[in-house]
């Protein structure tokens, strides 16, 4: 992982850094005659120093309270500027300079880039500007010096600001590319182990139907009776192999575009078939079903239909609760069933090749969700299991 910058690392130290170089800065400014400093200072100019060198030394909270600097540097500004017009008691070197200290470049920065209310912001910027410009002993020169002073900051702070959201827009956009791409990878190398079954359906249905063809001549050619009953065994089991094998590769060989699985709307039909062979069901779905895309549809309908059939097996006379909560980020499947009220059957569950829940897992995992199961508390079972609300398929990308 990539370490952050050190000025992220230790902003405290960055702002205390800033507010010392500006705390020299306006000090050597102010006694070099660029600001408000008389040519026979006095104990009133020594104080004002002091102040405005506590003033600067605000920048230290630039971050956490952005407004209270610029209301500290601007009543600091404003206090000079009475001062010395229509107080008087000040008169300084050089009556064209402006008497706000150069800090203000840094406070104005503050408020548009760390303030929560912009509004409240560009108020308080606005009457910075006024104090800064003394629009009241109207200057040409004052005012533009004032008017870029305080803008320079704003218009650094909105710029960064923007590309800021502009690098977390493009970041977004890239993960979201690289999760379409890791899917339709998925997706292809699906196509290419169906396409490679195909092949291995091809070759070995043309052997297999040879010793099928072999084994039915033997049969009908053998003198002995036991020759001719393993002749028949061995047709026979090439016969189930050739079916079964079809009947694995048809499965494999249909494109993802070809799935002809209902989606969350085939739930009711689901349940309404469960109830009919004595295993009450009651479905409870909240949200929005069509935040749901197509691909989870499908998904939590297998869930939903595997948990069924295990109830069914497992768990005779139970009762099952099914919950579906669709949001915009995720849909959580909950399928809890009672504690089972009689015996299960030996031949339905030994039906079953135990690898429904593995191949169910693996399914969530191909679209990134999460499945949990086990007993429940009350003695029954509980299947929880959370997907993604939006999966991208090779349609959508193309569609994109």
């Amino acid at each position: 992982m990539t370490e952050a910058p050190w000025h992220h690392r230790h902003r405290v130290a960055l702002d205390v850094v800033i507010a010392v170089v500006f705390v020299l800065l306006d000090t050597g400014t102010t006694l070099a005659g660029g600001s408000w400093w008389p040519q026979r200072p006095g104990p009133l100019a020594w104080v004002l120093l002091g102040v405005q060198a506590l003033a600067c030394s605000s920048l230290v909270l630039r971050r956490r309270a952005p407004l209270t600097v610029v209301v500290v540097l601007g009543l600091f500004t404003l206090v000079v500027t009475l001062l010395i017009a229509p107080a008087h008691a000040l008169t300084p070197a050089s009556a064209g300079n402006v008497w706000a200290p150069f800090a203000t470049v840094v406070a104005a920065y503050g408020p548009p880039f760390h303030s929560r209310d912009r509004r409240v912001a560009y108020v308080a910027l606005g009457l910075l500007t006024f104090v800064v410009a003394r629009p009241w002993e109207p200057s040409a020169t004052i005012i533009t010096l004032a008017v870029l002073r305080t803008a320079v900051g704003p218009l650094l702070a909105l710029y960064l600001d923007a590309r800021r959201r502009l690098v977390l827009a493009l970041t977004e956009r890239a993960e979201r590319a690289e999760r379409e791409r890791h899917l339709l990878a998925e997706q292809a190398r699906d196509e290419e182990r169906a396409r490679l079954a195909g092949e291995m359906h091809d070759v070995v249905t043309h052997r297999v139907s040879l010793m099928v063809l072999q084994a039915g001549a033997l049969r009908m050619t053998a003198t002995d009776e036991a020759t001719r009953q393993a002749a028949e065994d061995l047709r026979a089991a090439g016969c189930q192999a050739l079916d079964e094998l079809r009947d694995l590769v048809g499965i494999l060989r249909r494109a993802p575009e070809e799935d002809t699985t209902p989606t969350a709307d085939g739930l009711a039909t689901l349940v309404a078939e469960s109830t009919a062979v004595g295993v009450p069901v009651d479905l409870v779905e909240s949200g929005d079903r069509s935040l749901a895309s197509p691909v989870v549809g499908r998904t939590a309908y297998r869930i939903v239909r595997e948990a069924l059939t295990n109830v069914r097996k497992h768990a005779p006379g139970a009762r099952v609760t099914v919950r579906l909560r669709y949001s915009e980020a995720h849909l959580r499947i909950d399928v809890h069933n009672t504690p089972p009220t009689g015996r299960p059957s030996a031949a339905l569950v030994g039906s079953g090749s135990g690898l429904g829940i593995v191949t169910l897992r693996q399914r969530i995992e191909l679209v990134h969700g999460t499945l949990r199961a086990g007993p429940a508390p009350d003695g029954g079972f509980r299947l929880e299991a959370v997907l993604p609300a939006y999966v991208p398929t090779a349609e959508s990308a193309v569609g994109a």
